[in-house]
């Protein structure tokens, strides 16, 4: 599994659209997250997710530049993604210390960051939502590998 292409996310997209059922227990959501998995110092992978009410509406790669026009970004190096999904893959969902509000809340391996204080407050409102649709990697994963 790699988490540093659009096809992955595409696929996680795909997910959360199929299956509204799981997010309309935590409400309409409305954001637009940047998340941003650092390969190396110069080659990071930029991809925004357009989240309205329990529907992700699109997805796309994005440069640098862009990802200030987001609510907020999540930020950090590939191995902390990757860590993430991979417990998600094991456990069927993210367990403790490897949630992205844990890691976001700690900012010691991926950073919330923004610079609109109503934006930033979105990660807080529906981060739930966000944790579903990263939990649907178990989910596409196991699709894949059947």
């Amino acid at each position: 599994m790699q988490p540093d292409n659009l096809a992955f996310i595409d696929a996680l997209a795909r997910d959360m659209n199929d299956r509204p059922e799981l997010y309309e227990r935590y409400g309409a959501a409305d954001f637009v997250a940047v998340l941003a998995m650092r390969r190396s110092a110069d080659d990071t992978f930029y991809a925004r997710l357009f989240v309205d009410g329990v529907k992700c509406v699109a997805v796309d790669e994005i440069d640098a530049d862009e990802a200030a026009t987001a609510d907020f970004c999540l930020d950090g190096p590939l191995e902390a993604w990757l860590a993430m999904f991979d417990d998600i893959v094991h456990h069927g969902g993210a367990t403790g210390l490897h949630t992205i509000n844990s890691l976001a809340l700690m900012g010691d391996h991926i950073r919330l960051v923004g610079t609109d204080p109503m934006g930033l407050d979105k990660f807080s409102r529906f981060n739930q939502t966000l944790q579903e649709f990263f939990d649907g990697a178990a989910r596409v994963v196991a699709r894949t590998t059947s």
